[in-house]
């Protein structure tokens, strides 16, 4: 069994992270920092939160997704048409 309180300070303790990571950005525009220097820093807060995405999604499609595919129906068609969107939103962006 998930223990939800576990995977809840997991995250929150990766966006927080994230959050160092994008007041980082912030302090090195402040001190005018080189503009490669920014932008590699960039990639790695955008590599961060699409870990944390794919995750999110993995755990989503893990429970909530195969919950409602194994019941069936018009809830199972709804969360496997969100999961899909879902995914098609992480891959435009």
């Amino acid at each position: 069994m998930v223990d939800h309180d576990d995977d809840k300070a997991s995250q929150l303790k990766r966006l927080r992270r994230v959050e160092g990571q994008i007041r980082g950005l912030q302090k090195m525009i402040e001190e005018d920092k080189y503009c490669i220097d920014v932008l590699t820093q960039v990639s790695a807060a955008t590599r961060a939160l699409q870990s944390f995405s794919l995750e999110l999604l993995e755990r989503h499609m893990a429970g909530c997704v195969m919950e409602a595919a194994a019941k069936g129906g018009a809830e199972a068609d709804r969360k496997i048409r969100e999961a899909s969107e879902a995914i098609a939103r992480l891959v435009r962006s």
